[in-house]
This record gives structure tokens, C-alpha cells and sequence, in this order.
């Protein structure tokens, strides 16, 4: 069962520059609550940028600081948190483009595998947020890689440009696509994968945010499909939940109300279907709590939730 969400302490809204030596990395502790709470709204679309600096401007203000730097150190750092170099000579990677007659008629996404390994492997469909397929998540699919699986991780933004190397372009962008069409890319891009000479025939979905809602869908969507482990997404209609073969593991931020309101029908839902599922909550981490380029990462919770994920596809991919 789900716990209930863990209440934060009250810190201030960040701590001042000088008490925050520049090798330590900033954490959702170093700002007040309320500002979290506006990030995360500014980075899914319900206020912009202008909202999010109105509303964090009083909290700033308390910690001798501006908004806009709060907003700074608040956006992601790829380079820093990058684990898996794009050269690194243990895998293989590449870009490529497949067709998606349903959808918007193409998909480009990033296909990796092993060096070392010997014969066909399990595949992961690795979903981006929703900001397309930026370097975390190239990374992350380096990753999944690296524990032995095929990755292919998709760019959503293809159809109009790819990724744009800015995070504020590539949320404006991601607001213009038709999402019927982009699901359709999605679940092209799987059966794609499913197919690949290189894949055994069974394949898992792993996404976050965005991606962990397509991860969700995927599972009522396609009867083959053998597991899929969605991040912090929102969950599908309860009525297509018995539709779901596949064994779903879920994780939750136990500071993440928004995404948190479904959990409970979600799996009430599952176990009415039968539907074999894991529920995990994390407490007091954020929404995004897995991605390491900004804040909201939380290391202990990143790390055990990616233990579990390999560990689920290695129990239901394998064999």
C-alpha cells in the first residue's frame, strides 16, 4: 500500500551562496518547499517562466538571492551528471529511424547495445519526459545498456525538429504535438523494438514523468508487452487497466501530490484485475527524483529504485 506523502520541514528558500560550498551538490532541501512546488509546476506547463519567477520572487528575497538564480540552480546539468560517455567502447550506439504509419509517420530515437554481449537480448523502451530525448535520458539509455538490454529511447520532438538543445524550447515545442499521433510513434517505436535482430522477442518499458504515463499506456496497449516500469507518471483510465498482461512496477515521490492523487485507485485498480504489480514510494523525494542533472535528485532513492528496475526486467525479460 502507499504511504501517505511525508510533509517537509520548513527550510528557507535557498541557502545563501556562501554556506553552499560549490562542490556540494544543491539538493530539494536547499529550497523552500513552496518553490519546489512552483518548479514543478513550470516544468510541466501550468505556469511559465514569468509565473514561476513571480511566484518564488518573496522566497529569494529571504534567502539574499534573485528568483532567476533560484530558477539557475534549479535547471539541469547534464555534463555534470553524465555516468556513460556516448564513446564509451563497452556499448554500441546509434541513431535511427523507423516507420510509424499511424502516428506521425516517423520516429527517430537512439538504439544501444552491449559490445560484449553474445546473441539476441531483451529490449527496454526507454521514455523521455517531456522535453524529448535530451542528454539525461540518452544516458539513461546508455545505462540500461550496460545492464546487459537492448535500449531504444525515442524523441517524441522528432516530427518537429528533435530535441533543441534548450530545455524552455523543447517544453514549448513538446506543448505542439499532437498527442494521438505521438502515442501512435510510441507504441510503433515498441513493436519495432520487439522485432529487432538483435532483440530475444521480449521487451520492457521504463519512463519518467511523461515517459512513465506512455509506460502505463504501453501496458494496456500491447498484450506482449513483458513488463513496464513507469516513474512517477500518471496513471491510464481504470477501465483499460485490465487490458494490462505485462508485471508493472511502479515508483513513486513521496513528495509529488499531483501525480500521488491517482496511486491509490491505480492499484486498487491492479489487484482487481490481477494484474501482477510492485508499488514503491520513496519518501520526502520529489517528482523527478531519479534524474541527476538537477535538485530534485535524490541519490539513495535514485539509487535503490534503479536496482529494483534492473532487477524487475531481469526477472521478466530473461528466459
Amino acid at each position: 500500500m502507499l504511504e501517505e506523502p511525508q510533509k517537509w520541514p520548513q527550510p528557507p528558500a535557498m541557502a545563501p551562496a556562501q554556506e553552499t560550498p560549490p562542490t556540494r551538490r544543491l539538493t530539494a532541501r536547499d529550497f523552500h518547499p513552496e518553490v519546489m512546488r512552483l518548479f514543478d509546476q513550470y516544468v510541466h506547463g501550468l505556469i511559465d517562466r514569468r509565473g514561476f519567477l513571480d511566484g518564488a520572487s518573496r522566497h529569494a528575497a529571504l534567502a539574499g538571492t534573485s528568483a532567476a538564480l533560484l530558477l539557475e540552480a534549479l535547471n539541469p546539468k547534464f555534463a555534470q551528471a553524465q555516468q556513460v560517455k556516448p564513446d564509451d567502447a563497452r556499448i554500441d550506439a546509434r541513431f535511427v529511424e523507423i516507420a510509424s504509419p499511424a502516428g506521425y509517420g516517423k520516429v527517430r530515437g537512439y538504439l544501444v547495445r552491449p559490445k560484449a554481449a553474445r546473441g539476441r537480448l531483451p529490449g527496454v523502451l526507454v521514455v523521455h519526459e517531456n522535453r524529448g530525448l535530451n542528454p539525461h535520458i540518452e544516458d539513461v539509455a546508455r545505462r540500461v545498456a550496460l545492464a546487459n538490454f537492448v535500449a531504444f529511447a525515442p524523441d517524441a520532438l522528432f516530427p518537429l525538429g528533435g530535441y533543441p538543445g534548450d530545455e524552455d524550447k523543447a517544453r514549448a515545442a513538446f506543448a505542439q504535438l499532437e498527442q494521438p499521433k505521438t502515442r501512435e510513434d510510441f507504441v510503433a517505436a515498441a513493436e519495432w523494438l520487439r522485432t529487432h535482430a538483435d532483440v530475444s522477442g521480449k521487451v520492457g518499458v521504463v519512463g519518467f514523468c511523461y515517459g512513465g504515463s506512455i509506460s502505463n499506456l504501453l501496458a494496456t496497449r500491447l498484450p506482449w508487452l513483458s513488463a513496464a516500469v513507469p516513474f512517477y507518471g500518471s496513471q491510464p483510465p481504470a477501465a483499460d487497466v485490465p487490458k494490462i498482461k505485462a508485471a508493472v512496477q511502479i515508483h513513486y515521490a513521496g513528495n509529488d501530490e499531483r501525480i500521488n492523487a491517482g496511486a491509490a485507485a491505480y492499484e486498487q485498480a491492479l489487484k482487481a484485475a490481477g494484474v501482477r504489480h510492485e508499488v514503491h514510494l520513496y519518501p520526502n523525494t520529489q517528482h523527478g527524483f531519479h534524474n541527476d542533472t538537477t535538485p530534485r535528485f535524490d541519490e539513495a532513492a535514485a539509487k535503490l529504485a534503479w536496482q529494483r528496475t534492473v532487477a524487475f526486467f531481469e526477472a521478466h525479460l530473461r528466459g
